[in-house]
């Protein structure tokens, strides 16, 4: 694939407190029975994932993905899927792959020359580390609307200011809003 419009897109849901997991990991929170009049229908999720290329995830939001797939299936299909981890975690499918090491490599050497959008889906710990080392490119962030008061937070100490451009807002019927930011570099 060509490399030259390499996107990174950091995506995680949250409530509108900033949180994308209750204290406990729990996200039973994701289903919403609001309803928005003037929103838009939901995207069709079987073609807009045909659109990513390989999702990033943590070592947390791997073992999550993997407890949640028991009943829900495994949400992110056959795209390729890099876990960045230290841990000695299962193989539940051919398409994950594990990495150790420096971010910076995993983006310039396995993930350019291999793929065009590349979805990093969470956790915090990453997050914050791919916007510190500005290996992204922008942040969707879907709102559900509810107050969680209390969990495990979207930023969690970033460290750093970081100047973001409005590329697009969507108010879905269900009540969720979805942010989309460019990251200013």
């Amino acid at each position: 694939m060509a490399t030259d419009s390499f996107k990174i897109t950091i995506h995680m849901v949250s409530s509108l407190d900033g949180f994308i997991a209750k204290k406990d990991n729990s996200v039973s929170w994701f289903e919403t029975t609001d309803y928005y009049e003037k929103g838009v229908a939901e995207q069709n999720m079987e073609d807009f994932q045909k659109t990513i290329d390989c999702y990033v995830m943590g070592s947390r939001t791997y073992e999550h993905a993997l407890e949640l797939s028991k009943d829900y299936g495994w949400v992110y299909g056959d795209v390729p899927t890099i876990v960045v981890t230290h841990k000695n975690l299962p193989v539940e499918r051919q398409n994950i792959e594990f990495y150790s090491g420096d971010l910076n490599k995993l983006v310039s050497e396995r993930l350019k020359p291999k793929y065009k959008n590349v979805w990093m889906v969470g956790g915090t710990i990453l997050t914050k580390e791919f916007l510190r080392l500005n290996l992204a490119d922008e942040i969707r962030q879907p709102i559900l609307p509810i107050l969680l008061g209390e969990g495990i937070p979207f930023y969690d100490h970033i460290g750093k200011e970081q100047a973001l451009h409005l590329k697009d807002v969507i108010a879905y019927k269900n009540g969720l809003v979805e942010l989309c930011y460019e990251i200013k570099k």
